[in-house]
């Protein structure tokens, strides 16, 4: 029996169950499953990925044996990182972690919309902590791939605190991640997508860089790249702004994109709830936004493209468009963890067909095009 197959036999026993229980069933069945001896060689045969030199990424002084990776969200409390890791993932993204653990908004907050391929979620940063999570990490040893750290304000402390919250994730977890993300773009958290804008946003940024400056001199070493994840629902005009802050700050790049806060062409009746819609109809507005940050920043500044990612094609749009590493995680729920060689496969067939040798020459290529 393909792996493939057991997975759309277990999926109806799944959907049957509360969203969110499923989740909690999988992070730590994953995460207990790691422990136990020779699993982690099973899961590598059912769904890893061969390594291949056209699809190899180095960036941000990482490397990526290919660019397919895992979005935040899935893993808040890195749980499963070690199981994940065996499942063909080139990276993975934990969290959003906020320095004091907190329980995150009242239940039901995640919502399945099965014929428009989305989820919905209101989940509120709920998460065990900083401390849980360094704990946790720093248990698990040599890591087998990059591993990025989301980080977050808790909800009670106000915005022009944030900087505060922001500071003392890196203080406890910098020595746990290859690189970090400031979120501040979840619609979950009250306010927080304001520090999107104006004085805030680099007020915010240049605090964590100098954050990450003092952990870098304390631990040894370079600084660790920080990339800034935004929202799919901002203006031209404040994506230009953003742009600008994000690159005069120094910051290492870009994710694109967060959940929307939009519901066109929804069908499903849990249309009506409230939270961060995910997955298929997200699919072109992160593509836009990917090709007007690339526009924006000339190039210059990496992207990873997130957001509605299903297939080869929408991994390779994205990448066209400018991003150079791409993220999966609605797609996983979806269609499992053999999406992943999916889309891999995928992506060598459309370099072939485009006659690029290297998946890093395909970045941007609609810009030159």
């Amino acid at each position: 029996m393909s792996y493939s197959l057991l997975y759309k036999i277990a999926k109806p026993f799944l959907f049957r169950m509360d969203p969110e229980a499923a989740h909690h069933l999988i992070i730590d069945g994953m995460g207990g499953a790691a422990k136990v001896p020779g699993i982690k060689p099973l899961l590598s045969a059912a769904w890893g990925v061969k390594a291949t030199p056209d699809l190899e990424v180095d960036l941000f002084g990482l490397h990526f044996s290919h660019p397919i990776g895992l979005a935040a969200g899935l893993d808040k409390n890195a749980k499963a990182v070690a199981g994940l890791s065996s499942t063909g993932l080139s990276f993975l993204e934990v969290g959003t972690v906020t320095p004091k653990g907190q329980q995150g908004n009242e239940q039901p907050r995640l919502f399945r919309l099965p014929p428009d391929e989305a989820l919905i979620n209101r989940m509120g940063f709920n998460n065990e902590g900083a401390d849980a999570m360094a704990d946790r990490l720093g248990k698990l040893g040599r890591r087998r791939i990059p591993l990025a750290v989301n980080i977050g304000k808790n909800k009670a402390t106000p915005n022009e605190n944030a900087a505060d919250d922001y500071r003392a994730c890196l203080q406890k977890l910098y020595p746990h991640g290859d690189f970090f993300v400031v979120n501040i773009s979840s619609p979950n958290t009250p306010d927080l997508r304001a520090l999107q804008h104006g004085d805030e946003l680099r007020t915010l940024l240049d605090a964590v860089n100098d954050e990450m400056e003092k952990q870098a001199q304390r631990h040894g070493g370079l600084p660790k790249p920080i990339l800034v994840k935004i929202a799919p629902d901002n203006t031209d005009e404040q994506l230009a702004y953003m742009a600008d802050a994000i690159v005069q700050s120094g910051m290492s790049g870009i994710i694109a994109t967060n959940t929307t806060i939009g519901r066109d062409g929804l069908t499903h009746g849990n249309k009506a709830e409230t939270g961060g819609l995910s997955g298929r109809p997200l699919t072109n507005r992160s593509t836009e936004v990917i090709r007007a940050v690339y526009s924006l920043t000339k190039g210059k500044l990496p992207i990873i493209g997130s957001g509605g990612i299903f297939t080869a094609d929408d991994a390779y749009d994205k990448i066209r468009a400018g991003a150079s590493l791409v993220e999966v995680y609605t797609a996983l729920i979806y269609k499992g963890p053999g999406v992943v060689k999916e889309i891999h496969t995928g992506l060598r067939e459309r370099l072939k067909r485009d006659g690029f040798s290297r998946i890093t020459q395909a970045v941007g290529a609609d810009h030159r095009a």
